[in-house]
């Protein structure tokens, strides 16, 4: 292995990843401590180091195979990055094992910029014993991955992520050019599901790996509410389609297993008056609202049988959202007051037990009246481990709310501009497969 020079080029693209944010907020002090400093560190410490200024920042546009990055970065005067001394005798014979297991355990999307540096690792992504490390690494982190299609009803997708603070361009065009829309994502999948001609389809990809495939028809093959989990220990996934999308009562719920790669009817969801089409998916449960009988319905994934929880919602409740967090915790987001200056925006989760809800936040009013400017201002709710995303279809950016740290802060960036967006948690990984 000759290319040594690929190490510093990693660890500056890894450096470059995760602090990025320390880079942008360094002080001049802080610069001429490093340079004060350096002439006793060691050539490691120097190649890592960098001369910054905050007053000169500008956006650069790198394109990773693959990807598309925008990042925030800054420059004073330019400092070339020595290579790491290392001695190629030690290196050169690095265990195949070894070297995927530190490959894989670097952020997702800095696998597609390494993919340059020689043929083999271009091929990493088809590498068994790479996927194998992969799957057994600790998740990158919650992203958020946001869909669209500009004038020529061409597919765009941008994945923020949370960790690295950064957005990543996806290319979306090994889909079909059908009429689709987003359902959702579990586990490294996503859903989609659309009219092929006049074929209701429901179809599975790995963004990542640039895979999908169509799923069977189902048996009554009408455009319906669908969600999809998936489960890791077993490797295989399931999507759930319950009523019809245009009040159709006298559908059987179905349910696709990708491990028969068959859909099987389950009881009919009885006969109730729906308050919204949003569904939470928590604990092998799946719930909606309901506003008669008033509170929720709940399907049981184990047994295929629907049952109605009688949990009343709070009073002057507008409009809700049921978001689904870890283990069995099942939140409901919405806003409160009949007139726009009493308006605010509150989380309650529900209790299992006494089957009531119990208000446990509340939105901050400055948030409140940045993400909403108007009363009557849609916006859309959606969660995932105890992560809570609300947007905004006018005001283009993003307010996330951690039910753990109690903590707010906003998202900006280009994909949440369009209008037409639609959003959803991810979880960026190779080894989702999908079949």
């Amino acid at each position: 292995m000759e290319r040594l020079g690929f190490w510093g080029l990693l660890m500056g693209s890894v450096e470059k990843s995760s602090d990025s944010r320390k880079l942008v907020t360094c002080s001049k002090n802080r610069d001429e401590e490093s340079s004060s400093s350096s002439s006793s560190a060691s050539p490691l410490k120097r190649s890592l180091s960098r001369n910054t200024s905050p007053s000169r920042q500008i956006v650069v546009k790198t394109k990773p195979r693959g990807l598309e990055e925008e990042t925030v970065a800054s420059f004073g005067k330019q400092v070339v990055a020595a290579d790491v001394p290392m001695e190629e005798s030690i290196w050169a014979m690095l265990p195949e094992d070894l070297l995927n297991e530190i490959l894989a355990r670097l952020p997702p999307f800095m696998i597609f910029r390494i993919r340059s540096v020689c043929k083999k690792w271009n091929l990493i992504l088809q590498d068994n014993s790479f996927l194998k490390f992969h799957s057994n690494v600790s998740s990158h982190g919650p992203c958020l991955l946001t869909f669209w299609k500009n004038s020529p009803q061409v597919p765009q997708c941008s994945v923020f992520s949370l960790p690295l603070k950064t957005w990543y361009k996806v290319p979306f065009t090994f889909l079909p050019s059908w009429a689709f829309w987003l359902v959702g994502s579990s586990g490294g999948l996503v859903c989609f599901s659309g009219l092929d001609g006049l074929t209701f389809r429901t179809l599975v990809c790995n963004p990542l790996m640039q895979s999908w495939r169509i799923l069977p028809s189902m048996h009554y093959n009408q455009q319906r509410q669908l969600i999809m989990v998936v489960d890791r220990s077993e490797k295989s996934f399931k999507v759930i389609a319950t009523s019809d999308i245009y009040g159709d009562k006298s559908l059987p719920t179905e349910v696709y297993d990708s491990k028969t790669d068959k859909w099987s009817l389950h009881q009919i969801m009885p006969a109730v008056n729906l308050c919204s089409s949003k569904m939470a998916y928590c604990d092998s449960r799946l719930y909606l609202e309901t506003l008669s009988p008033l509170g929720l319905m709940m399907y049981r994934l184990d047994t295929g049988q629907w049952e109605h929880i009688p949990a009343k919602f709070p009073r002057s409740l507008l409009d809700g959202y049921l978001v689904a967090g870890t283990q069995k915790r099942l939140f409901l987001v919405g806003r409160i007051g009949l007139y726009s200056t009493l308006q605010s925006m509150r989380i309650w989760e529900l209790d299992h037990t006494k089957v009531s809800w119990v208000e446990i936040s509340r939105m901050p009013p400055k948030y409140f009246r940045a993400l909403l400017r108007l009363s009557a201002e849609r916006f859309e709710c959606f969660g995932q481990d105890n992560l809570i995303c609300f947007t905004s279809w006018n005001q283009g950016k993003g307010l996330l709310y951690n039910v753990d740290k109690k903590v707010w802060s906003w998202i900006s960036g280009c994909a949440l501009q369009s209008c037409n967006s639609q959003v959803c948690f991810y979880e960026p990984r190779f080894d989702a497969s999908v079949h």
